[in-house]
């Protein structure tokens, strides 16, 4: 079963919360509001395909403030900036600690509905991507030290001729590896190969 989309809103308009609350599940999607920053750190949960609004001024702690904390944590959910005052060193702060977009209130139904959307799409690519590099990692722990030495002569584009010269080793030795390394990376090819290891080292 595909996990249920979510959306944290934190603005401390009572009203604006329940307006956006009643649209966002009106399209099934799971709400959950918070009316500051405070609340919303100690009730979230970035499980699933997850976006975040915030509204960039709020008491206590504001939107902007959240942002920057939320990535300085390493959490990197889809963010949206909600504004009512067009306030643009605010806005520039937002964009540099990576909001997905800043939208000034009032916003349309259907363009706030269409940022949603988009920031769901990037964070299920995000939890997939990481899904694939954590299955990648795992392969590769399976590989003994040599097989993992031998891959990265592979990768760095010598022959098994020249990685056996280098290991001071016969060729069919490092054939063998190779089949081995092959094998338990499940690559189908030796760019199928270097893909994946490019994957496993966040370069891809």
């Amino acid at each position: 079963m595909e996990d249920q989309k979510s959306v944290y809103l934190v603005d401390d308009n009572e009203e604006i919360r329940k307006s956006l609350q009643y649209l966002f599940q009106s399209v099934g999607l799971k709400t959950k509001c918070f009316a500051t920053g405070e609340a919303f750190l100690e009730g979230f949960d970035h499980d699933g395909p997850t976006c975040v609004i915030l509204d960039i001024r709020l008491r206590g702690i504001n939107g902007v403030d959240l942002l920057e904390n939320l990535r300085k944590d390493g959490c990197q959910v889809p963010i949206l900036i909600l504004t009512g005052h067009g306030d643009v060193p605010h806005t520039v702060r937002a964009m540099k600690a990576g909001a997905i977009n800043v939208l000034e209130k009032p916003v349309r139904d259907q363009v706030l509905l269409d940022h949603i959307h988009k920031a769901l799409s990037i964070d299920t690519e995000n939890h997939e991507k990481m899904a694939e590099t954590d299955e990648v990692h795992a392969r590769i722990s399976s590989l003994t030290k040599r097989e993992n030495e031998v891959m990265g002569h592979v990768v760095a584009g010598l022959s098994s001729r020249e990685i056996a010269e280098v290991l001071d080793v016969s060729a069919k030795t490092i054939e063998t590896h190779r089949a081995k390394i092959m094998k338990k990376m499940r690559a189908r090819s030796v760019p199928h190969l270097i893909h994946l290891v490019l994957l496993a080292e966040g370069t891809t």
